[in-house]
């Protein structure tokens, strides 16, 4: 189920019908990391400045800031879970309408979620993203640990959130969460995927969008096998459509 989902989901983000919304993704995406990168930039030119490391060498003042910048290029990589939850927030509803009547034309498609309750929800979620990435940020010079911390933060939070976003188009978002806790495993499957997604670099500008389709391809695969489970399933008391 998930492979077919993220064939299907990668088919949709290079369509012609996603076209114009992958731009504007992808110029949202890259104006989010250069807002980051000038900030942490004249942070490290501030504190350069007030710091000198030696006054007899100026070079090792240059030396250093070249360095520092060299590690935002790792920084950003931290920093990239947070900015796809973002984006995707914003592009969600566009996104996914698009998915569900060129994929399921026979099924109703969802409810837009209320644009202040998606950016609300993708604002507090790339909060806790970013905090998290932080602290595996710090735990960098830990061999093996970083990895582990990295892939397994990642994957729970790009899965949950990005399932709860496709899923809450259908039903509340309470049903949502406990649909997604329900098939947990296959949800952090699907979020190992974009974890590694994030660390490929180009690559990584287009996961908002390939998130959003995927979750959407998976949410319906897994209200699929829920009515097959029948009226004795574990989420027949689910509601299924709008």
């Amino acid at each position: 189920m998930l492979i077919k989902a993220a064939a299907a989901a990668l088919r949709q983000v290079l369509s012609p019908a996603l076209r114009g919304i992958l731009l504007k993704s992808l110029a949202l995406t890259i104006g989010l990391l250069i807002a980051v990168w000038f900030g942490l930039t004249r942070l490290i030119q501030a504190f350069q400045a007030s710091h000198h490391i030696s006054a007899d060498y100026p070079f090792l003042d240059t030396l250093a800031y070249f360095l520092a910048g060299a590690g935002l290029f790792v920084a950003l990589a931290y920093v990239m879970p947070a900015v796809s939850i973002l984006v995707a927030g914003f592009f969600l509803d566009d996104v996914a309408e698009i998915v569900e009547r060129t994929d399921f034309p026979s099924e109703p498609t969802g409810r837009a979620l209320p644009f202040g309750a998606a950016m609300w929800s993708a604002a507090r979620f790339a909060g806790l993203a970013l905090a998290v990435n932080l602290v595996a940020l710090i735990l960098v010079f830990v061999p093996g640990v970083n990895l582990i911390a990295f892939f397994g933060a990642n994957a729970y939070l790009l899965g949950r959130e990005y399932f709860e976003l496709a899923a809450g188009r259908f039903r509340p978002l309470p049903e949502a969460r406990s649909m997604r806790e329900h098939f947990s495993v296959t949800v952090i499957l699907a979020g190992c995927l974009l974890a590694g997604l994030m660390v490929v670099p180009i690559v990584n500008l287009v996961t908002p969008l390939f998130g959003v389709a995927l979750m959407v391809h998976l949410h319906k695969g897994l209200e699929r096998k829920t009515l097959l489970s029948g009226p004795a399933g574990p989420n027949a008391r689910l509601p299924h459509g709008p």
